[in-house]
């Protein structure tokens, strides 16, 4: 999804992972505190994280123009999995992708919830809403993450609740009929349920035993997650469809895009700027993200920017800011 760190590493609201806990890894290789200011290479990282995850929406557009939308995202996910892999073993050696069973299936649980079932759907709403309405669609997560956390008896904060009443008003503007125009209807539907699954995944990520390194989790949920994909394309029947001469230089290059920028690159970049960053700042991709993709949607692909779709949209991105800031508060 929004991208979204890939897998597990999405900023869970009121919890925080092993990602900052002793067996975690900043890099690669070591360790490291956060800290409280941003150096300048900080701040190019977060650059990278917003511009090039916000720029993942419009990459799916257009992969899936000419390429099957679940074929992509598992060709992604796998490819981008199998990668970081491969570069775990040559820093590490082989014994540092070793995880209990009972490791190997949570991480595979949160692959298929957050990347088979929040990307995947988000690959193939894509087929039928623009770029920016996926993102802003995308955006509502942190909406649902509050309300699933609220059934299990959390208490948000008063900023939280007033964020999910502003979600909730942001999608009606959104998506009514009358007010937004035509929209695709089984697109939203397909999107929202995405938004749910990631939200789902998010919350039982911080309460089930995963792997304790960070990269080796989010590798097999990669996998995992990607196999997921193709097993849904193949419930779809898109290998049938599927002709290679069909595919276009331009989607072939964006899918590229998504496996090296958007699932490796930003990726590292936020990884590493959850040590080296306050978490406050890092926290910021979830309002700019889909900001950056209804700019980028307009400018490339000529998506209307409709009054609607801006008000709506300014509508969502307050009610992130607001659950972000009152959760931010509330963990201090």
């Amino acid at each position: 999804m929004q991208e979204k760190t890939e897998g597990s590493m999405k900023v869970r609201l009121g919890t925080r992972r092993r990602v900052v806990g002793p067996k975690a890894s900043a890099s690669l290789d070591r360790p490291a505190r956060r800290p409280q200011s941003m150096s300048g290479m900080a701040w190019l990282a977060l650059a990278v994280v917003y511009i090039v995850w916000g720029s993942t929406y419009l990459g799916i557009r257009i992969a899936v123009e000419t390429l099957p939308p679940l074929l992509s995202a598992a060709a992604r996910f796998i490819t981008a999995g199998a990668m970081l892999i491969a570069v775990l073993a040559w820093r590490r050696g082989t014994a540092a992708l070793y995880v209990t069973p009972r490791q190997l299936a949570s991480a595979a649980l949160i692959g298929l919830l957050l990347l088979t079932g929040g990307n995947g759907l988000a690959f193939l709403a894509e087929t039928q809403l623009p770029s920016g309405l996926t993102a802003l669609l995308v955006a509502l997560t942190p909406v649902w993450m509050i309300l699933l956390r609220v059934g299990s008896g959390y208490r948000p904060s008063v900023m939280a609740f007033v964020g999910v009443g502003l979600g909730v008003l942001g999608l009606l503007v959104l998506t009514a009929p009358g007010l937004s125009g035509r929209t695709a209807v089984t697109g939203v539907i397909v999107m929202v349920a995405g938004t749910l699954l990631w939200a789902l995944g998010s919350v039982l990520s911080s309460r089930i035993s995963l792997p304790g390194d960070v990269f080796v989790a989010t590798a097999y949920e990669m996998v995992t997650g990607g196999i997921g994909c193709l097993l849904l394309a193949i419930l779809h029947d898109e290998p049938s469809s599927f002709h290679l001469h069909a595919v276009s230089g331009r989607s072939w290059a964006a899918l590229a895009y998504l496996v090296v920028f958007g699932s490796l690159g930003a990726f590292t970049c936020y990884v590493w700027l959850l040590q080296a960053a306050p978490l406050s700042v890092v926290s910021t991709y979830a309002y700019i993200n889909p900001v950056v993709a209804v700019i980028l949607g307009a400018l490339v692909l000529h998506e209307p920017l409709t009054r609607n779709l801006i008000i709506g949209g300014s509508v969502i991105v307050a009610a992130v800011v607001s659950i972000v800031t009152g959760e931010r508060h509330r963990s201090r």
